[in-house]
């Protein structure tokens, strides 16, 4: 009877366990929740005040790395006005973990806290992993390795002490210019990015993250930076319902949990003049709430940008955007007078108080669904090894393999010979490569050189003649920018040195930038063979050296049109 016992164990841990996945998996998502009572939203409304119900609205910005005067700013500030949440910006994952405990203790109801973390947490914070680009995971034919990579994020919010994420980026960017979005958007096909972003999205939010598609109705297709002016969307609203809107009407469909509005004149939907889409009730109430059927969280985006403060200053934007129909007032230039504002709007029933209510507790209602009501202090032991664990360094070489992208060439025009002369070439550097050091390990004969991004055109031309002596070359071209643009910051001569290369058909061309460079370097389609690997990043470059030898077969496919030679979609 024992040994049954004993024998039973194994085989009831594992029906438990499978059981209590089981459970998990049939929760609620954040929108299903809304339908139905929460006594503890309830009873924490009943006991604020309504200066306190409108500060719970507010998210105010935090840091790290901007030393303990600005730190105790940010603490005066919760202590003072309670607001409902803090967005984290830059630092490092322990003293975030550290101040996040400080500041929860001394707000009365706990706070959500969120970050703009498109590429994970390591898009703001030092010492933690980045995952590829959206552009970049844009290439990747297995979706769910986008759904796996949602759930590794959340994996480090949580870890941290963060309930929300600012993401994904679900604008469609057709605009290979597009000076703010760009490399931050999936592609140019709507279809594909409404399709990348639910992926990712789901796999957040299973794993208990809530999460924000941006930027509604969708900003892919502006030269005008948001942070610094107000873009204009001058399209019609045919254009806009069948395309801009298109991925965040799929991602409502799909049940995501927040849409951040963008700053940008739409005169199609609203003709105002210069009034963002943030504090359009056309764009946010009519077109986001009544005709997509959003019931989630409407977040604004960040209200210190330029593209409101130059026409809204001084609390203003940030009653409108209240009005229009926005949850959460992001990063407000002024809170104190802004939620005195909308605390004397409310009074004078500018906004129904039913509406109010149910925007107030929208918000205490995302706090319960993230299990704030249960609060428990961040532990900051083994932080460091939980936020680099192997799974999650494995999944980023993963994705990597998965989304480089050959656009030119074959096997033999990739491999060439492994035992004759060979160089192997760095653009955009000043020192070697992984691209150049894995590489150089499959050629025995084999000579490594670099190019920074202004060599002199004398010395090009004498690399030129030195290269005459190689039989096979193989190239890099990285951009080393932390905001890598559509067009590279490289010398005309380096330009012209590239051309002059990819003339020969015994040269590979590996471009770990944004796919858009492509077009600026005229003739690079001539090369031997093309790949695209979208980043300056350890793991594409060496999933590039795993498709050049052979260890990988390339199974990405072009996320953005770059030309008439290769379209969206490209790849071999």
């Amino acid at each position: 009877m024992r040994r049954l016992k004993k024998n039973l164990l194994p085989v009831l841990l594992l029906i438990f366990n499978l059981f209590t996945l089981d459970v998990l998996a049939q929760q609620d998502n954040y929108i299903q929740t809304l339908s139905h009572q929460n006594h503890w939203v309830d009873s924490v409304y009943k006991r604020l005040s309504r200066k306190q119900k409108v500060a719970q609205l507010f998210f105010v910005r935090a840091h790290t790395n901007r030393g303990v005067a600005y730190e105790d700013s940010v603490a005066k500030v919760i202590k003072s006005q309670q607001v409902g949440g803090l967005v984290f910006f830059q630092g490092g994952p322990v003293r975030q973990a550290d101040l996040t405990n400080r500041y929860q203790k001394i707000s009365n109801v706990p706070l959500l806290i969120a970050m703009d973390g498109e590429w994970g947490v390591g898009m703001r914070l030092d010492s933690t992993i980045s995952y590829p680009y959206q552009m970049t995971l844009g290439a990747i034919q297995d979706n769910s390795l986008i759904y796996k990579m949602g759930q590794q994020v959340a994996y480090d919010f949580k870890r941290l002490g963060m309930q929300m994420n600012f993401g994904p980026d679900m604008d469609v960017n057709n605009n290979p210019n597009n000076p703010v979005i760009n490399y931050r958007s999936f592609g140019d096909n709507k279809y594909n990015v409404a399709k990348k972003g639910i992926a990712y999205f789901k796999g957040m939010q299973d794993a208990g993250l809530l999460t924000t598609a941006k930027h509604f109705p969708g900003h892919g297709d502006t030269n005008v930076d948001s942070h610094f002016d107000l873009p204009l969307l001058p399209f019609s609203v045919e254009r806009l319902d069948s395309l801009e809107e298109y991925p965040f009407r799929e991602a409502v469909k799909a049940g995501i949990a927040g849409v951040m509005i963008a700053h940008m004149s739409i005169p199609a939907l609203d003709s105002t003049k210069n009034q963002p889409s943030t504090l359009s009730k056309k764009i946010v109430t009519r077109v986001l709430k009544n005709e997509l059927g959003f019931k989630g969280l409407i977040v604004s985006d960040a209200m210190e940008m330029k593209a409101v403060t130059k026409y809204y200053p001084d609390g203003e934007a940030e009653l409108k955007a209240f009005l229009a129909g926005n949850d959460i007032i992001e990063l407000s230039d002024d809170s104190k007078k802004a939620i005195q504002k909308i605390r004397r709007a409310v009074r004078r029933g500018d906004i129904p108080d039913e509406q109010f209510e149910a925007k107030v507790k929208k918000v205490l209602a995302a706090k319960y669904w993230s299990g704030l009501n249960n609060l428990h202090e961040v532990s900051t032991e083994h932080l460091f090894a939980d936020l680099n664990r192997p799974a999650a360094r494995e999944l980023v070489q993963q994705l990597s393999d998965a989304a480089v992208t050959l656009l030119k060439g074959n096997a033999q025009t990739l491999e060439l010979n492994p035992i004759q002369k060979t160089a192997i070439i760095s653009i955009g550097v000043d020192k070697a490569t992984i691209f150049q050091t894995e590489l150089a390990k499959w050629y025995s004969n084999s000579t490594l050189f670099t190019i920074n991004k202004s060599t002199s055109v004398a010395e090009l031309n004498r690399m030129l003649e030195t290269l005459k002596d190689y039989g096979q070359v193989y190239v890099g071209i990285h951009d080393t920018r932390a905001r890598p643009q559509s067009k590279l910051d490289y010398s005309n001569g380096v330009k012209e040195f590239i051309t002059a290369l990819a003339e020969h058909n015994n040269t590979v061309i590996s471009v770990f930038a944004n796919p858009y460079t492509i077009a600026g370097l005229p003739g690079i389609e001539k090369s031997g063979a093309l790949i695209a690997c979208y980043q300056m990043s350890n793991e594409l470059q060496r999933a590039a050296v795993k498709v050049i030898t052979q260890q990988l077969k390339p199974t990405g496919k072009l996320s953005v049109s770059v030309n008439v030679y290769f379209p969206n979609g490209a790849g071999l």
